[in-house]
């Protein structure tokens, strides 16, 4: 473990930064509307933009890598999502806030290539389950860590804004010392929509319930525990137990899938999280403990089916095509987390924040009428399936290419998918060493 940390501490690093920055933002923009009196709407609509962005970023990542490289891309965007999080302070006119926001996730995505293809890069066969778990506790430590800020310094001045920017301009400086070879560039995978959305759609469909839940938590969840009259410190801790349930749930989780049916699993997931999200709905108030309770029970469950049905899709697709399925789940996601925060701010608008969590007892009764495990015919089921399941990021923080992460994923095909010239600027691994 010692060495493991010793041969990636600098990528681990910079990806707590810059979820120290990402979490911090989601929750300061919440907040800082909701005292403005702002509607929901405009809330959801903020965190929809932010994954336009990450989408529309997993494209234009690649292009911007193989022409500028790897480096030249990371500090490219962490200057712009800086500046963008600064213009949130300069501006108060809120659609220029969703272009910014916007351009935030689009930098973020860039960002997030090049660190998982400096990691897959680095990381041997033997340690990429380890290295994608590492990934995911750094992930998943910046995001909680973010939070806590708000319970260290409860204002909602303009120096939270500085403080975002200050991560993203210091998650630079591990990744401009990293003294590695460059990574070769990835071409982007084909999604190849009807083919999957035909061979996995249950998991596509789960996928796309979960990124609508999950967006609308991040978005929208600090506004709700303000609804319910927390103050800034209160919020800060709330959404630092949700999150932190996702962290704790991915290694149990892991062993109930290697050992249960899967799509029985995501069913049963849905189910609680359908009855665990109902006190939330309708208790009107509540004392923060019970809150923190009920919270962290339904962040336990909501989280928990991403990677559940992220699992029971790589067991029907073949190797061969897995980085392509990783990059189809990550836009599904992403439509998805688009949808939610605007569909469950609307509903907030409407009926009050506590429509929040009848949102997410709606979509988890979504997925207990549609996943029926007995429509699984296993008839493309790979022959080694139940593949052993990896604990991996939310993908809030993750990009396409964490499938070359993925021990699931045969290296061969990762290694199929670079291109043989190096980008401009830098030498290939081979020139390098010659």
């Amino acid at each position: 473990m010692r060495q493991l940390w010793k041969s990636f501490k600098a990528l681990y690093i910079a990806t707590v930064l810059m979820l120290i920055g990402s979490g911090l933002l989601s929750t300061y923009l919440a907040l800082r509307l909701a005292a403005d009196h702002v509607d929901g709407l405009w809330i959801g609509a903020l965190m929809a933009s932010n994954y336009i962005g990450l989408v529309l970023g997993g494209k234009i990542g690649h292009r911007l890598i193989a022409r500028i490289g790897h480096i030249r891309a990371y500090a490219s965007c962490a200057g712009i999502v800086s500046a963008a999080v600064l213009g949130h302070g300069l501006i108060d006119w809120l659609p220029a806030w969703i272009a910014l926001r916007m351009l935030v996730g689009l930098g973020m995505m860039c960002q997030y290539m090049v660190i998982e293809s400096w990691l897959n890069e680095q990381a041997n066969a033997k340690q990429r389950g380890m290295v994608f778990s590492g990934y995911m506790v750094a992930s998943y430590l910046g995001l909680v860590l973010g939070q806590l800020v708000l319970v260290l310094h409860p204002g909602l001045g303009p120096q939270l804004l500085m403080l975002v920017a200050l991560c993203f301009s210091l998650c630079l400086v591990p990744i401009a010392n990293n003294r590695r070879f460059h990574p070769a560039a990835l071409r982007p995978a084909p999604l190849e929509p009807r083919f999957f959305l035909k061979r996995v759609p249950l998991s596509l469909t789960t996928i796309l319930i979960a990124g609508s839940v999950i967006g609308s938590f991040y978005g929208l969840a600090p506004l709700y525990a303000s609804a319910q009259g927390l103050d800034t410190q209160g919020v800060g801790i709330f959404m630092g137990v949700c999150i932190f349930a996702g962290l704790v749930v991915q290694w149990p989780l892991g062993w109930l899938s290697d050992r249960c049916d899967r799509g029985k699993l995501i069913r049963t997931f849905a189910g609680l999280l359908c009855l665990a999200a109902l006190p939330l709905a309708i208790l009107p108030s509540a004392p923060l403990v019970l809150l923190l309770c009920l919270g962290f029970l339904a962040s336990l469950l909501q989280f928990g089916l991403y990677p559940l049905a992220v699992a029971f899709a790589n067991d029907h697709v073949e190797g061969d095509r897995r980085v392509s399925l990783s990059a189809m789940l990550l836009v599904t996601y992403g439509i998805g987390a688009s949808i939610g925060p605007l569909t469950a701010g609307v509903l907030m608008k409407f009926f009050g924040a506590q429509a929040l969590y009848g949102f997410v007892s709606f979509c988890a009764l979504i997925l207990v009428w549609r996943i029926q495990p007995r429509q699984v015919t296993h008839e493309h089921q790979v022959d080694d399936a139940p593949l052993h399941h990896i604990v991996m990021p939310d993908s809030i923080a993750s990009s396409p290419l964490q499938a070359a992460l993925d021990p699931r994923v045969d290296e061969q095909t990762v290694t199929d998918q670079m291109t043989t010239v190096p980008p401009v600027g830098e030498k290939s691994v081979d020139e390098a060493v010659q």
